[in-house]
């Protein structure tokens, strides 16, 4: 048998997963890994900073349920990764990143660019690795995609010493893997099911509280038709959002902070809520000990570690939310609900998403509508993290799931764009958008190289407000609009305090959006008008290339309804002074 270097190994066993692309950055440490990619059959993709590296591989992970693969270099490299990885296991994303370290005689000697990254990412990461033997790295990478795909989804990282990258073997890629202490419980237990199924029966007010698990179970199927024979309405949290059909009277949109008015007082008023593969973020509960506290609680989940880590679930069912769900079916009983569907109807009316219409005003929301309407909840829309993704999340009609990615747990400004890179990388025929703001996509806009050397046109619109509009929505509400460092616009010679920004008396904003995608050979648009925005878009989807749509939407526009933190569910704020 030949044997094959650590690099070479690594290669194979990639090829071997069958990786579509990886995406990543080199370094001293990882050099012949790099080597090793040169003329493979690897689609490797070049980045300009290795948190998007994480980003991207995120984002094509998201969207087309397969694995994400980034390789970076030892230290720095290795350290910038760290955001991407939190983000990912937080959010429940499948990642196997790579990084190269210094050799194993120096490690602990503060060798150039070492940095303990297995030690650093191990309260963010699924599961990592540090390879100290050859001999071991292809059952070692065997394992990572095991661990990262299966039970509940999460990042895995990898970090291989340079000297086991150039050491050989040989080579024998394991079929399959036997970890004795990982064994992910996908059949939930079957008297919990049936006793589950048995409450809901019972119940006159229940609803569905669907989570990212029924997207990555592929479960949307199950949880339409339970729901459709049962009339149990659907809530959904940011990351199920076109998980469940949008076009029926038993959904209710998102919940939580800047969920729905209806979606709130259903859950408020329920009496059993069944929780799908959701595992009761702060933002979904508002006011724990206030959530649903009328309601008996039924937790199914993959992972046993989610179940009353926040709410107390009265019947658990740990187990793969498809086969929980097809297993419930068959004891669940056909019921009307009528009293609860109408009661549901009269506070869909009540407060229905809204914003003024009619004052001739740009307001982000209208321009999302419109990315909705001439998209027809096709395109797969991609967020960075603020108002922009707030908005984007209420009035973006995805059509399925895997349509609308965005940055949940961690809320991640500087994902959105690399993610929708990654996106684009992974549904080269479908349209990606990137609904930014003009912070956050800051953060990370320089991976424009990256599209336009290759070709990927993704689109950024970005709803420009001068500031960074989440905070300075929360300064406005509860700071007593002392706007402390939130103006993007702000120059040494504007006042120290200002409450009462202007367009036409602030300075001019930095930088210039529309020079600074033509510098990168990207199309760049303006819009300051109502008017312009339909056409200003359609000019941007029939573009085959890059594009920078830059709107100028109003400043002190705010998302509502809102639920303050830490207040309970039932306190929702619907509009200023509201």
């Amino acid at each position: 048998m030949v044997k094959r270097t650590g690099a070479q190994i690594l290669v194979e066993s990639l090829l071997k997963e069958n990786v579509e692309v990886v995406f990543g950055l080199p370094g001293g440490q990882a050099l012949p890994m790099f080597d090793a990619i040169h003329g493979s059959e690897l689609n490797f993709i070049l980045v300009r900073h290795e948190q998007a590296a994480s980003h991207m591989a995120d984002g094509y992970a998201r969207s087309t349920g397969k694995p994400g693969i980034f390789i970076v270099t030892s230290g720095p490299g290795a350290t910038n990764i760290v955001t991407g990885l939190c983000n990912a296991y937080m959010d429940s994303v499948p990642l196997v990143g790579i990084s190269g370290q210094v050799a194993t005689s120096v490690i602990g000697q503060d060798a150039f660019q070492e940095a303990d990254i297995t030690g650093i990412t191990r309260p963010v990461t699924k599961h990592n690795f540090l390879v100290k033997d050859v001999n071991d790295l292809a059952k070692t990478l065997k394992e990572a995609f095991y661990i990262a795909t299966t039970g509940r989804p999460g990042p895995v990282l990898v970090d291989i010493p340079v000297d086991v990258q150039r050491a050989s073997c040989e080579f024998v890629y394991p079929d399959k893997v036997d970890i004795r202490s990982y064994k992910p419980n996908y059949n939930g237990h079957p008297i919990q099911i049936k006793k589950a199924a048995e409450v809901i029966n019972k119940s006159e007010r229940p609803v569905f509280h669907i989570g990212a698990g029924i997207v990555a179970s592929n479960a949307e199927n199950e949880i339409f038709e339970i729901s459709k024979k049962c009339n149990i309405p659907v809530t959904n949290t940011l990351l199920a959002i076109g998980a469940y059909p949008l076009d029926t009277n038993l959904s209710l949109g998102m919940l939580g902070m800047y969920g729905t008015f209806c979606a709130n007082k259903v859950v408020q008023a329920a009496d059993v809520v069944i929780s799908v593969g959701a595992r009761f973020n702060d933002r979904c509960t508002g006011e724990v000990c206030e959530f649903a506290k009328n309601a008996k609680k039924i937790h199914i989940d993959i992972d046993p570690t989610s179940i009353s880590k926040v709410v107390d679930a009265d019947i658990p069912v740990v187990g793969d939310a498809k086969m929980v769900l097809k297993e419930m079916a068959v004891f669940m009983d056909n019921k009307d609900r009528k009293d609860w569907l109408k009661a549901i109807d009269a506070w869909r009316t009540e407060h229905p998403l809204c914003y003024n219409k009619n004052d001739g005003k740009l307001h982000p929301q209208y321009v999302v509508e419109k990315i909705s309407e001439l998209t027809r909840g096709e395109a797969i829309v991609v967020t960075e993290v603020g108002q922009h993704q707030m908005w984007s999340a209420q009035y973006y009609k995805a059509k399925n799931s895997r349509l609308f990615l965005s940055s949940g747990g961690l809320g991640t400004m500087g994902f959105g764009y690399p993610a929708g890179i990654g996106a684009k990388f992974g549904n080269p025929d479908k349209e990606v958008i990137v609904v930014a703001g003009d912070g956050s996509f800051q953060m990370n806009m320089q991976e424009m190289a990256v599209a336009v050397l290759n070709d990927i046109d993704v689109k950024v619109v970005i709803l420009n407000n001068q500031y960074l509009g989440n905070v300075r929505q929360w300064q406005e509400m509860f700071y007593g609009k002392r706007y402390s460092h939130t103006c993007l616009a702000k120059r040494k010679k504007c006042p120290k305090w200002c409450n009462s920004p202007k367009r036409d008396t602030c300075p001019v904003y930095v930088p210039d959006f529309l020079k600074w995608a033509q510098s990168y050979g990207a199309l760049g648009i303006r819009v300051t008008e109502k008017n312009d925005v339909e056409p200003a878009l359609k000019e941007m989807l029939r573009t085959k290339n890059s594009v920078v749509l830059d709107v100028w939407t109003e400043i002190e526009e705010n998302v509502f309804p809102m639920v303050p933190v830490g207040a309970s569910l039932d306190n929702i704020i619907t509009r200023m002074n509201g």
